[in-house]
């Protein structure tokens, strides 16, 4: 198998393990779909990518980057996402919020979710036995459930996607984790690759076996409550410690001293991937006073050593409920950001007697990658069941968990309405099927047992159309202010200085912006714009009367050749 192909397919084998997250799915044909985008909804970042020219492009943000923070922030003013809501978030901490992928599908008594809570800025409250997320803008107390996070998340990789190819994006495939295993499975194959992603938040683990290019999950283990982020508290929570043994003070309610350690330790983590150590400096870090520490990898080591020897344990799980020898494993592919930490690698490579991990992905698109090909390639894949090469029924029935009775699982969706017709009546065996997905009639899966009631998902749609608006307005706010100040500069810099002269008489347009910049709406700015150009086109027209050069923005007179 060539090097890029394996790649590639590696890529579709890491979003492959992951499952769909849809409310809604529609099998139909491509022309009435358009391009379908892969996202990867992170913990802590998300990224975006398409199929395209035969190739997947990972797409970048406004501001460059193919990573985008898993980050929502609300100001007095507006909504930020992503890294705009990241760089504000030492001075906005209790309205930005992050990690929320944590608190989805949980309850607010669960210990994961109250050891969570601890460690955010921002205020989580029960409701009906659920966690929410509770910030205040403008002395309003407004509540967002993590789902309602999640989805302005996606809005901003939509965004993304929409820019780049210039048209409406109306179907993604969307991963999130997901652990399910054939607890009775004991077939053996060639060829078995284990892929290891540990990202911001969760971890997976997942057994395949390749025959003939085919591929077969065996079996799959994870902790959707384990990653960078553990990571990262494990160190705030030493450097707290050692901060209140130095000067007797506790700083842990200090949310703007823990902020500054929160992204310096972030950084400090990253270091650590290529040094050995890292100097951890933040000025007026409580009180006043200087912060200055020394991190090594060792004592990084150290602190989470429990937590990287804890993946093991599920990777041990996978090979037992596979039935496969780690001898078995051929390849180690590292999935995830996390997997760049040093000590992470070794302990694989151990546990597998030396061999080498698979490093060429990049870690951070790896999911986004695979959801691209995945989405050129089907919108949904349709589960058949034969008997002796006859199909005889679609899967009528999806469920959940690993009971043996289906009593006993939680009935996720129902297949309505999908029947074969045209065939004729003939011994069994005899009639040949032809099966050929996204180019069939359409079925609708339904939720039966969703976490959300359909009052909650309507309210939840009518606020996101509500801030869509709002976030509509304030860029054709800030659009108009910047043509103003766009048409004043220009204005003033092609006027000679007798014509800036008079001008500055007769305009205040700096002293109106200062004034005004905060508070004007998108009219206001188009409003004074057009007082500008009254103003200025007298003026204009009076310097270039006895010039060839016509005045600003205003077209040359035309003349035909002869």
């Amino acid at each position: 198998m060539k090097k890029a192909t394996f790649f590639k397919f590696i890529a579709l084998l890491c979003s492959l393990l992951i499952t769909i997250l849809i409310a809604k799915v529609i099998v139909i044909d491509e022309s009435d779909v358009g391009t379908v985008i892969g996202i990867d909804l992170g913990t802590t970042y998300s990224c975006v990518g398409v199929y395209v020219n035969g190739r997947v492009e990972i797409l970048t943000n406004d501001q460059g980057n193919r990573i985008t923070p898993s980050y929502v922030a609300f100001t007095d003013d507006e909504r930020l996402i992503g890294d705009a809501a990241k760089n504000q978030y030492s001075n906005n901490s209790k309205n930005t919020i992050f990690g929320f992928k944590r608190l989805i599908g949980r309850r607010f008594s669960d210990k994961e979710v109250q050891q969570d809570i601890k460690q955010f800025p921002f205020k989580v409250i029960d409701k009906d036995g659920k966690p929410v997320i509770q910030i205040t803008v403008k002395s309003e107390e407004r509540i967002f459930t993590p789902e309602e996070i999640s989805a302005m998340i996606l809005g901003k990789m939509k965004e993304i996607a929409k820019s780049y190819l210039g048209k409406k994006v109306t179907h993604a495939v969307v991963t999130v984790p997901a652990y399910f295993n054939d607890a009775q499975r004991q077939a053996t194959k060639d060829a078995g690759i284990l892929v290891y992603d540990l990202g911001g938040g969760t971890f997976d683990v997942s057994l395949l076996s390749i025959d003939d290019g085919v591929f077969e999950v065996l079996a799959t283990a994870g902790d959707t409550h384990l990653g960078g982020e553990d990571f990262d508290n494990r160190v705030i929570d030493y450097f707290v410690k050692l901060y209140k043994k130095k000067n007797k003070v506790d700083v842990s309610q200090d949310l703007k001293a823990m902020d500054k350690l929160k992204r310096e330790v972030e950084k400090a983590k990253r270091t650590l991937s290529s040094q050995m150590s890292t100097h951890i400096e933040i000025e007026s870090f409580h009180d006043g006073k200087y912060f200055s520490e020394i991190l090594t990898r060792a004592k990084f080591e150290e602190l989470n050593n429990d937590l990287f020897l804890k993946t093991l344990k599920f990777v041990e799980q996978v090979l037992k409920d596979a039935n496969v020898d780690k001898k078995d494993v051929h390849d180690i592919v590292l999935v995830g950001g996390s997997t760049r930490i040093p000590k992470v690698q070794q302990l694989l490579e151990e546990f597998f007697s030396g061999k080498k991990t698979f490093k060429d992905i990049n870690p951070d698109e790896a999911v986004a990658y695979g959801a691209a090909i995945q989405g050129d390639i089907c919108l949904l894949t349709l589960g058949i069941e034969t008997t002796g090469g006859v199909m005889t029924k679609l899967i009528p029935l999806v469920y959940e968990e690993e009971r043996f009775m289906t009593k006993d699982n939680n009935l996720l969706g129902k297949f309505e309405n999908f029947e074969l017709t045209g065939i004729l009546p003939a011994p069994r065996g005899i009639p040949q099927i032809e099966v050929t997905y996204r180019k069939i009639e359409s079925i609708t899966i339904t939720n039966y047992k969703g976490r959300l009631s359909q009052e909650e998902i309507d309210r939840m749609v009518e606020e996101a159309e509500q801030y869509a608006e709002e976030d509509n307005i304030q860029k054709e706010r800030i659009e108009a202010k910047n043509q103003l100040e766009s048409f004043a500069y220009t204005i003033k810099n092609q006027t000679s200085d007798d014509g800036k002269l008079e001008l500055d008489k007769k305009i205040s347009n700096d002293d109106w912006l200062n004034d005004h910049s905060n508070s004007a709406i998108k009219d206001d700015f188009d409003e004074k714009r057009e007082e500008l150009q009254s103003i200025i086109n007298p003026i204009t027209t009076k310097l270039y009367a006895d010039s060839h050069v016509p005045p600003p923005h205003e077209e040359p007179p035309r003349h035909e050749d002869l």
